[in-house]
């Protein structure tokens, strides 16, 4: 099998972000959350081509077979900025041959392009392949998720 490519997309990447947001929605077996309100070109351009985002794809021939969404925030408290990984997700055919690594690898390059010091992501208690991936990359913070519903 053909060793992946890792692809930073910008607004001319559409068709590979489309397939991206597909992948994610197979691979989380959430496609309702990737597919029923997907935003229109124009939106995803818009996102592709600010500093705001990062979207980072493994390809394989050409398909996408991994990504990742992060999130650029800038600091209040001061002049440097964080980078939130948001979703990462490789699809199953093509786990454990290094693909997460290499999306995150680029991805550290391209936060500190960005002006960021960290990368922070959370996962989900009894996603161990998930939290082993991080644990190797980076030190464990235990903390605790709360969503505040907005009325």
């Amino acid at each position: 099998m053909a060793a992946a490519e890792v692809r930073l997309l910008g607004p001319d990447d559409l068709p590979l972000m489309h397939q991206m947001l597909g992948m994610f929605g197979a691979t989380f077996e959430d496609p309702a959350s990737y597919d029923d309100a997907r935003p229109d070109d124009a939106w995803l351009a818009r996102l592709l081509g600010g500093d705001g985002f990062i979207a980072l794809t493994a390809l394989v021939d050409g398909a996408v077979v991994g990504g990742i969404a992060a999130y650029v925030l800038d600091k209040f408290e001061q002049a440097r900025r964080e980078v939130y990984l948001y979703d990462l997700a490789v699809a199953e055919p093509y786990r454990r041959r290094g693909i997460a690594t290499a999306l995150i690898e680029e991805l550290k390059r391209v936060a500190k392009a960005r002006g960021a010091y960290v990368i922070f992501v959370q996962a989900d208690l009894g996603d161990d392949p998930a939290i082993a991936l991080y644990e190797g990359l980076g030190t464990r913070e235990d903390v605790l998720h709360f969503d505040l519903e907005l009325d």
